[in-house]
């Protein structure tokens, strides 16, 4: 079962296991983790925003151009960021490291 760690705005860091096939988003909300994910992982918000640590950002496929219009309208989007409702994860993700940015914007509301 593979893990992700989450760095939390506070700057804590919290290991979860996550079952492999599920998304990234998923796996924050079973582990406790504060995303919100207002649009439930249909991509039409981007409060599940993450920054990947740039190690593991290479490893992910890339993210398509929807995902990327989605992003531009949040906060802190660096060039590692990512949705986590787009990122499945595998065995071969284990140990990948999210941080979680400091403000989020809901477009749901």
């Amino acid at each position: 079962m593979p893990k992700v760690v989450f760095v939390e705005r506070s700057g804590k860091r919290k290991e979860v296991k996550a079952a492999s096939n599920t998304t990234l988003l998923q796996v924050a909300h079973a582990g406790g983790i504060d995303m919100e994910g207002a649009c439930e992982g249909s991509m039409a918000c981007s409060t599940c925003h993450v920054v990947v640590d740039g190690d593991w950002f290479s490893k992910l496929p890339p993210a398509h151009a929807t995902e990327e219009d989605m992003l531009d309208l949040t906060y802190g989007v660096t060039r590692t960021s990512r949705l986590a409702c787009q990122i499945t994860v595998t065995d071969a993700l284990d140990g990948l490291t999210v941080r979680l940015p400091s403000a989020t914007r809901n477009m749901m509301d």
